[in-house]
């Protein structure tokens, strides 16, 4: 393992209290669109979280775009690990964090101010709620790979968004993390909490931004090939 630079301030937390969530962002060649998650989460009403930046590997100066938010009394931890993917890099996260729950915020997505705060408040209202997802608004491209029929396209609004997931730390050890599979690695992390009878409830407020508009993902790509141009 590979361990960068990290930032051990905890925005003047008692240092034995754990913050309420945990914060992982998992990066692969994002230079050029972090910085947005990473001051979406800065921007948080809510001040009790932790952030950790996975960087998986990174050859494209990801690092110098994130250093400067590890000065000072950010909250922000940085670690780099040689390149597996993002499941392995979420669960290296997973295994750092500190938060009594865990959530997720993808690299090229953002947060809306509230949506730390908003979900703090809807799980003091449903106590017995262990895994809360949803409430997501989606910019650009709506359609995804179907992962259980990969030659065919689903609508976003059909599937759960693994960045919206908040869910309690002993829950998501009992889970055992992501699976390192290609595609669906968020909804088979879902299915299996359903098929383990989890309390989990949706969360209507679209406070979590998914960006979807990068002609040159993935998915993009396979919606191109497949019209044929």
């Amino acid at each position: 393992m590979i361990r960068g630079k990290e930032n051990q301030n905890d925005k003047s937390r008692n240092i034995y209290s754990r913050p309420m969530f945990s914060v992982i962002i998992a990066a692969y060649n994002r230079a050029r669109l972090i910085e947005r998650a990473i001051k979406s989460l800065l921007m948080q009403t809510e001040t009790d979280w932790e952030g950790i930046i996975v960087d998986d590997g990174s050859t494209d100066g990801t690092y110098s775009v994130i250093a400067p938010y590890l000065e000072g009394e950010t909250g922000i931890r940085y670690f780099r690990i040689p390149h597996g993917g993002e499941s392995r890099a979420k669960n290296y996260g997973i295994g750092v964090s500190e938060g009594r729950y865990i959530t997720f915020l993808d690299s090229d997505d953002e947060y809306h101010p509230d949506h730390l705060s908003e979900r703090r408040r809807y799980l003091a209202e449903n106590p017995g709620v262990m895994f809360l997802y949803g409430g997501v608004r989606i910019l650009g491209n709506q359609f995804v790979p179907d992962r259980n029929n990969p030659s065919a396209v689903i609508n976003l609004k059909d599937c759960v968004i693994g960045g919206t997931f908040i869910i309690e730390r002993d829950v998501l050890a009992a889970l055992e993390g992501f699976r390192d599979i290609l595609l669906g690695p968020d909804s088979d992390l879902f299915q299996r909490a359903v098929e383990k009878g989890i309390p989990m409830a949706e969360i209507d407020k679209p406070t979590y931004i998914y960006h979807h508009e990068n002609p040159n993902s993935i998915t993009n790509v396979l919606l191109k090939k497949k019209k044929g141009f």
